[in-house]
């Protein structure tokens, strides 16, 4: 993206189309580059995903000084609407006790949701074979807690 204001580029081309949906998702890829930079000016809210290890935490912490750029020099009205926890093995104490870190260290300013998605070898399968989980393997664990996971956030949205 190399033009002037480009970091309004996907939120111009939005505008024309935005009326037409409840929602648009904008799903980013977990870099802090000027598409994620666009999707943040063209958002009203941030869903933030993030792995239960130690190194996306770390992470976690540059996107959250880039959405209070984006809010103070761009986008206003952008708000993190919560932080969801991605890939959990929630057998280990590892992921657990990162999981209480960030809620110790965040939950009170941000919102933590309650769901998170388990890791899950038949996700890397629907991933790889190009489908949703929801058709790959609809009674899988993961299918379930997407589903418990939409319920929170469409739950938090009314």
């Amino acid at each position: 993206v190399n033009a002037m204001s480009r970091e309004y580029v996907l939120k111009q081309i939005l505008y024309g189309i935005k009326d037409q949906y409840d929602a648009v998702i904008i799903d980013c890829m977990p870099s802090l580059g000027m598409i994620t930079i666009n999707a943040l000016a063209a958002s009203d809210e941030v869903l933030i995903p993030v792995e239960a290890s130690y190194l996306p935490i770390k992470g976690l912490q540059q996107l959250l000084k880039t959405i209070g750029k984006v809010r103070k020099q761009i986008n206003p009205k952008l708000q993190v609407g919560g932080i969801l926890f991605t890939m959990v093995d929630a057998h280990t104490n590892d992921a657990r006790n990162n999981m209480e870190l960030l809620r110790n260290a965040y939950g009170s300013q941000i919102h933590i949701f309650d769901n998170y998605i388990p890791f899950s070898v038949r996700m890397k399968e629907a991933v790889r074979e190009g489908q949703s989980i929801f058709s790959y393997d609809p009674k899988s664990k993961a299918t379930e807690a997407y589903r418990r996971v939409t319920e929170e956030v469409l739950e938090d949205a009314i």
